[in-house]
């Protein structure tokens, strides 16, 4: 499979020579907010896999999930990473690099706990960062991530 190519059952499309996966437009996800921009969870660019920031959110129904708990948002957004990444052709062991965005510096050995579990024995590296709000007052954690697909995947 080339960099660019996606496994056939993910809705995905390519544009500007990338493959974009799950291509959504903000007016559809945010529509309580005046907003159209089309955007996508993931971009395959080459063998680098860009992740979208993802947080408690199911990807499928777009319903928030865990709310009013870090860990469960914490859980869905790295199972959105792992499903995306292997959408893309990669994996949870082809991580390299997350950014972890916080509400609340109280989260983080929370967060930084049930990031550990999914990323045992790969080494990422990571920045965490604390801000003031996320896109929607229920979101408490958003991580995204790059990643590489292995040269064997190409």
């Amino acid at each position: 499979m080339a960099a660019h190519e996606v496994p056939a059952t993910t809705h995905s499309i390519v544009a500007g020579g990338h493959t974009r996966i799950r291509p959504f437009n903000t007016r559809d996800t945010y529509p309580e907010q005046n907003l159209d921009n089309d955007l996508c969870q993931a971009v395959v660019a080459g063998d680098t896999v860009y992740v979208r920031g993802q947080i408690g959110q199911n990807l499928d129904t777009s319903a928030s999930v865990g709310i009013g708990d870090v860990e469960a948002q914490t859980e869905q957004a790295m199972s959105n990473i792992e499903m995306l990444l292997h959408e893309a052709g990669s994996s949870m062991e082809h991580l390299v690099k997350l950014t972890i965005y916080l509400i609340d510096p109280r989260y983080r050995e929370t967060v930084y706990r049930t990031i550990g579990r999914w990323t045992k024995g790969v080494h990422p590296i990571s920045t965490g960062l604390i801000v003031s709000a996320l896109a929607r007052p229920e979101w408490l954690v958003e991580v995204d991530a790059i990643a590489v697909i292995p040269e064997g995947a190409q």
